[in-house]
């Protein structure tokens, strides 16, 4: 039995598309918020936080609706199909918004220019203002206005930080950047409008995202047989991650997180992605052939007795005994476990390792996410080998101690431990990730897929929505290194939780000659 990886890639082009959209999603769309609407960080983070409110709510009842669907091009296609049209329809409308208010703000937008200064200075010289350190200051108490218009992007000075050491700071996004986002706010505040119909544009966007997020992510186990489940989603989330590296080299080409880009137009780049999620759906399309890669799944599960209540039909669904229900409840708490204390953790980490260890996060972050990649496939083989299940708590085993041993790390430890227990927690994320959502929906039946992929999001996304403003409480009231000691508390209980999971696993119970029946192309 062999997995059919050249049918899971056009199948993971979908997922691609997505991670492609997301990535330029977060990085320009907070951006836009606060320099170019001048929205503070609290009401950037609620417009932020709408993408997994709405996932609450969408992605189970598109999931569900997909499984009732029946229609010549299969039932994951047409929402797919129609859901990325509208998606980069309504992404390139955003971009139109954008440049409203550029124009609107075009005096206090050009970055280094004299006159720019001087009337940003002149508006903003006695207003109470406050850096991105949280510290309180007036313009007129620290510059003259022929000394403030003489900062640059490059401006720099030396200051001790919290641990008595000589850090260097830039003055420009300290105390230029704020005026000029007050600037901003004051002329939102006078004519909301365009905000308004910004925020309206990116709702219908969101919605048309949410639209097809779980049924691409749901044809995966549509076409594949159940034990070669784990293995097509390390490739699905390879898939996924191409996507969003992609976007990210974009970005860094176009310098798109510099503060002297800050106020750039995003036509182009919304253009480009755009480009790049209708390439890569004309790919899917074209490609994929979703009645009959289900048929032909349906027909072998039959014929391997890998699933005898297996459906033929996409009406016929199977009902949960009180064993894999118990199961479920059980997997999906653990999902919200694990969720709450890793989240955490990537969501704080720059804020935490800024202000508990005076390192840099970006390497140790990047370090990470590499691990990651790396161990992708890799965990889909042993799991295919040893179980789905043991696969996850070996990797909720490996979380545990990554979060466990930074707990006990301070300022004066080694950089190269933190990065080590890093690139641990990146394979043990891997370990978890690619084995959960397939151990979710082993469980339902072929007509169900849709609905437990949308159990399987709802799960992660209510723990993704609420652990950062749980673990800042904790950070903001007993102590910033309380988030280490958070999600090893969380990931722990995951532990306890996965163990009491009985069903779901990939046991293979199939006839003899499976080799023979191998798809190919």
């Amino acid at each position: 039995m062999k997995l059919n990886y050249k049918r899971t890639v056009l199948v993971g082009f979908a997922f691609f598309l997505i991670c492609a959209f997301w990535q330029v999603y977060d990085v320009t769309i907070a951006m836009t918020l606060t320099s170019k609407f001048g929205l503070s960080q609290t009401a950037s983070g609620i417009v932020m936080a709408l993408d997994n409110i709405l996932a609450l709510f969408l992605l189970p009842l598109f999931g569900g609706i997909s499984d009732r669907i029946n229609s010549k091009h299969g039932r994951r296609t047409p929402f797919i199909f129609i859901g990325t049209i509208l998606a980069v329809v309504f992404l390139l409308s955003l971009s139109f918004a954008d440049n409203a208010q550029l124009g609107k703000i075009d005096a206090y937008s050009k970055v280094n220019d004299l006159a720019t200064m001087e009337l940003i200075y002149d508006e903003q010289k006695d207003a109470v203002l406050q850096t991105p350190e949280g510290v309180e200051y007036k313009l007129s108490d620290l510059y003259t206005r022929e000394e403030f218009s003489q900062l640059t992007t490059e401006s720099k000075a030396t200051e001790l930080n919290a641990f008595g050491r000589e850090v260097e700071v830039n003055l420009y996004t300290r105390h230029v950047v704020p005026a000029r986002q007050a600037c901003a706010a004051a002329i939102t505040e006078q004519d909301p409008s365009t905000l308004i119909i910004f925020l309206g544009i990116l709702l219908l966007l969101l919605i048309s995202m949410a639209t097809f997020r779980t049924p691409a992510v749901a044809l995966m186990p549509d076409v594949t047989l159940k034990p070669l489940r784990s293995k097509a989603n390390a490739v699905i989330n390879l898939m996924g991650n191409a996507g969003g590296i992609i976007v990210l080299a974009l970005g860094s080409i176009l310098a798109i997180s510099k503060v002297k880009n800050a106020y750039m137009s995003y036509t182009g780049v919304y253009a480009i992605v755009g480009g790049i999620m209708l390439v890569a759906l004309g790919i899917f399309v074209l490609t994929v052939r979703e009645p009959k890669w289900v048929s032909e799944m349906q027909s072998a599960s039959v014929r391997l007795g890998l699933d005898k209540e297996e459906p033929t039909t996409p009406g016929t669904k199977k009902k949960l005994s009180k064993g894999e229900m118990r199961s479920l409840i059980f997997l999906l708490a653990s999902i919200v476990l694990w969720f709450f204390g890793y989240n955490a953790v990537t969501s704080k980490y720059t804020v935490y390792a800024q202000n508990v260890l005076d390192k840099d996060a970006t390497t140790t972050l990047l370090l990470a996410n590499v691990a990651a990649i790396i161990a992708y496939l890799p965990v889909g083989m042993v799991a295919s080998k040893i179980g789905r299940k043991k696969t996850i708590l070996a990797g909720v085993a490996m979380l545990f101690t990554a979060f466990f041993v930074a707990c006990f790390m301070t300022a004066s430890s080694p950089s190269w431990l933190m990065s080590c227990m890093f690139c641990l927690a990146g394979v043990a994320w891997a370990t978890i990730n690619v084995n959960s959502f397939p151990m979710v929906v082993e469980m339902c039946s072929g007509a169900d897929v849709g609905k437990y992929t949308g159990y399987y999001y709802t799960a992660s996304m209510a723990a993704q929505s609420l652990t950062p403003t749980i673990s800042g409480i904790f950070m903001d009231n007993i102590a910033m290194t309380s988030l280490f000691p958070y999600a090893s508390i969380f990931v722990g209980l995951a532990f306890f939780t996965m163990l009491m999971v009985k069903h779901g696993d990939n046991k293979v119970e199939a006839k003899t000659g499976l080799e023979a029946l191998a798809v190919d192309d």
